[in-house]
């Protein structure tokens, strides 16, 4: 027998969305939901034999959604047990070459845009980016641990074009009590490859200032930096962290001035391309240790300027960029630290430039920018080297000696933070 339309209205059966905590944004998006089919028994007509075709219905009906109410339940409690967390997400200088974390490299202005993109991945609350030539970190408030690092480490791979496969063996993973200490010793300059280097603790800084107001960067992200700062902060000024070289600049100096000969320092002819943040601690540097006499290649004539009025000791002629290639040609020790994202230098630029003078035998070619300026391929030449941040090491390795002395401090800092998602 057809059960008729009545009947079949009368079973009443709907969805009701079930949302678990913490599964909406703050922008209103529901990042999941469970849906519980129930049937309304309570309006069931009785009578007769439809009486006995609906209780048939009823009691199929309710063995089937019976059996996917526990197995969708099961999801639920498995997934409500997971509670969020804060997990970094990064390649250093400690983990992964130069060659690939100038492919994840994100310009500071393209920050936001990175920001927005993570927030918009199904199990990310929050997030921020740390991108330095050092390392690129990604910070995030992650409502599944594994789901979230799988979306993040998917989006990393898209935006670089560097395979999952090969991110994974490279990346380190943090969680929590063990990445807020990360960002603490970030911040302090404990992980940096100069050990107290003051320029991370101002990039830290950075992440905050250029966050503030943008849709992801949230309460808890927002508050583990700006305690991250704080604890920078007193690290430098309860420890002697910062003797000592304190820059990957001024280690970039210490390496070109360890590959001259000693009676070449105040005659080597230098040359520094970009007169940026790091080009001008480059030339602070270099005048420190006696090297007073340099050329400087900028696009605009005002930096170098306002560089040579604070050290007006130093003789400092400025060239523009269309005189790049000249002014390489009349060097011996090139510091390149611009943002460009191709290389300033291949191996075609710098084969047909004259020998260097001085008894030198070689060009050196000192590249402190992540993406570099100076492309690998001009090592092979005969009269050239070339030295990247990961060369650096050379340098600092007597510093790490420090390290294990500043880390109690930083515990004690931990453990003073709010409960919370960061625990």
């Amino acid at each position: 027998m057809a059960v008729s339309g009545a009947f079949a209205a009368e079973i009443g059966l709907y969805c009701k969305p079930l949302l678990q905590p913490k599964q909406a944004t703050a922008t209103g998006r529901v990042k999941s939901g469970i849906f519980r089919c129930e049937v309304a028994s309570e309006n069931l007509v009785h009578g007769g034999a439809d009486d006995k075709l609906v209780a048939s219905v009823a009691a199929a009906s309710s063995s089937s959604l019976s059996a996917l109410e526990q197995l969708k339940n099961s999801a639920v409690d498995r997934y409500s047990k997971e509670r969020s967390s804060v997990v970094v997400i990064g390649l250093s200088i400690h983990t992964a070459p130069v060659e690939m974390r100038e492919k994840l490299a994100v310009p500071e202005t393209e920050w936001p845009r990175a920001i927005g993109e993570l927030c918009g991945l199904n199990h990310i609350e929050e997030a921020a980016v740390l991108s330095t030539c050092n390392r690129m970190e990604i910070y995030v408030v992650a409502l599944s641990r594994h789901r979230g690092i799988k979306e993040v480490t998917e989006w990393m791979s898209k935006t670089s074009g560097i395979p999952v496969s090969e991110i994974c063996q490279h990346r380190f993973l943090l969680y929590d009590k063990d990445a807020t200490q990360h960002i603490f010793e970030v911040s302090a300059g404990l992980d940096s490859l100069v050990l107290g280097e003051g320029q991370i603790l101002a990039q830290v800084k950075q992440v905050v200032k250029v966050g503030q107001g943008v849709v992801g960067f949230g309460r808890n992200i927002s508050g583990l930096f700006k305690h991250a700062i704080t604890v920078g902060k007193r690290v430098r000024t309860e420890t002697n962290i910062a003797a000592g070289a304190v820059s990957v600049s001024s280690a970039a100096v210490e390496l070109a001035l360890m590959k001259l000969p000693l009676a070449s320092h105040a005659s080597a002819r230098l040359l520094i391309i970009g007169a940026g943040k790091m080009g001008k601690l480059v030339i602070k540097h270099l005048v420190a240790k006696g090297c007073t006499k340099m050329v400087v290649v900028n696009r605009t004539e005002d930096r170098v300027a306002a560089i040579h009025e604070e050290m007006k000791d130093a003789e400092i002629t400025y060239q523009p960029l269309s005189r790049m290639l000249e002014c390489a040609a009349e060097a011996d020790v090139v510091f390149t630290s611009t943002a460009s994202d191709t290389p300033l230098f291949l191996k075609e630029h710098v084969m047909n430039l004259p020998s260097v003078g001085g008894g030198l035998d070689l060009r050196l070619f000192v590249d402190i920018s992540v993406p570099r300026n100076v492309g690998a391929c001009v090592n092979d030449l005969e009269t050239a080297r070339v030295y990247n941040v990961d060369d650096l090491k050379e340098v600092v390795a007597a510093n790490n000696v420090k390290q294990w002395k500043l880390r109690r401090l930083l515990q004690r800092n931990r453990n003073s933070l709010k409960p919370g998602v960061i625990r």
